[in-house]
């Protein structure tokens, strides 16, 4: 903001920078102070103002703490939620049998790659023979001629 055309802050920029960054000018953009700066010499009654009121937002907003719950609402929420149901040995059974799919998937993509690329290889085999097989016949008709 400090450009030849620029005419400097205007008080609807520095309200709306209070609002957004608060009553402390130092927490504002960088590149916004020194607009502020000035608009507060040349008008302080109007920017104290806009401050005063951004700063007691901002003290409102640093006091709030959210309400912790009573001991009688934890222990409701606890007895009100799901018990566990079924034998002690399913709890084992669930991230062994995820270890096993997973390898299972895993045993999968390696058969699958070697596949793939087995079938690659014998196609670039029959390329390379079909090419050498014409490059030959081009070259002994050539010869023969």
């Amino acid at each position: 903001m400090g450009s030849v055309n620029d005419p400097g802050m205007t008080r609807e920029r520095f309200a709306a920078l209070a609002e957004a960054f608060g009553g402390e000018v130092a927490r504002w953009p960088l590149a916004e102070r020194d607009g502020a700066a000035m608009l507060m010499a040349a008008d302080a009654a109007w920017t104290g103002e806009v401050l005063a009121k951004a700063g007691a937002l901002d003290a409102a907003l640093d006091a709030w703490r959210p309400a912790t719950a009573s001991e009688t609402t934890l222990a409701a929420i606890l007895a009100s939620a799901p018990r566990r149901r079924g034998p002690r040995w399913l709890a084992w059974l669930s991230p062994a049998a995820l270890g096993a799919g997973l390898a299972a998937a895993c045993a999968a993509g390696v058969v699958v790659g070697v596949q793939v690329q087995q079938n690659s290889s014998d196609a670039q085999e029959v390329a390379v023979t079909n090419t050498l097989t014409a490059v030959s016949s081009t070259f002994d008709l050539e010869e023969g001629a």
